[in-house]
């Protein structure tokens, strides 16, 4: 057993902690812009689509009942559409990321020490990450088609917040152990061999990262807060 929930729950708290060293803000730079822009562009598209799906699945909803369906779908809505959104930015922001993963865990191991940012190193990693985060892209939408189904099936769909939240934790929780994973030549689905023996511990993680997601302000910070504390995991947890 390598940890509970709340040990995962912690390991996100960590890594937000971690972003305030002031060696670590310029690697945070690429991946928070890119969060900015995607998750503005969900939310501009989020309001108006919302309401043209919920007239059309339910246009002859009675009125006592709109505000349930509202509650409902637009939870559904939610998770599901930030999920998506999330994943996106992570394969746009993905060759950051493995930088941002190797100068935390340089960070773990030398406090002190200087973190130089390296454009070369940046331009390198891009291959390698875009070709990783398109195995992961299909990965799991291959495990999102079931999920999807089941929330368009009266009465069964009443589950599936329930079941996008835990399913979205997961995933983000193998995206970002992807990271320090792969500095290390240990390419997807590494990081799902490695977290099926700690899942409470992955949930824990991911369900932080999932509800940060949710939160304005905060969903910009979900992609580096999950990189730096998945780096810290793998540090702690599973580096060998």
């Amino acid at each position: 057993m390598r940890g509970g929930f709340l040990v995962g729950a912690g390991y996100a708290l960590r890594g937000a902690r971690l972003l305030k060293q002031p060696g670590l803000r310029r690697f945070v730079i690429g991946p928070l812009v890119i969060n900015v822009l995607v998750f503005s562009a969900a939310l501009a598209g989020l309001g108006t689509l919302f309401e043209q799906t919920l007239a059309t699945l339910f246009p002859d909803l009675p009125e006592w009942l709109a505000w349930l369906a509202w509650l409902l779908f637009g939870a559904l809505l939610l998770l599901t559409l930030f999920f998506t959104f999330s994943l996106v930015a992570n394969v746009i922001a993905s060759p950051f990321n493995g930088l941002l993963a190797e100068a935390v865990e340089r960070h773990l191991a030398a406090p002190d020490a200087p973190l130089p940012f390296d454009w070369r190193s940046l331009f390198a990693e891009a291959g390698r990450a875009f070709a990783g985060a398109l195995r992961k892209l299909a990965y799991i939408g291959l495990r999102a088609l079931p999920l999807l189904l089941l929330s368009v099936i009266p009465g069964l769909n009443l589950l599936a917040p329930a079941l996008w939240l835990l399913f979205g934790a997961w995933m983000l929780a193998i995206e970002y152990l992807d990271c320090p994973l792969g500095n290390h030549g240990e390419v997807f689905p590494a990081a799902v061999a490695r977290l099926r023996e700690a899942r409470a511990m992955a949930l824990g993680f991911g369900v932080v990262l999932s509800l940060m997601t949710m939160v304005p302000v905060l969903n910009f910070l979900a992609m580096p807060v999950g990189v730096a504390g998945a780096t810290v995991m793998y540090v702690e947890r599973f580096r060998r």
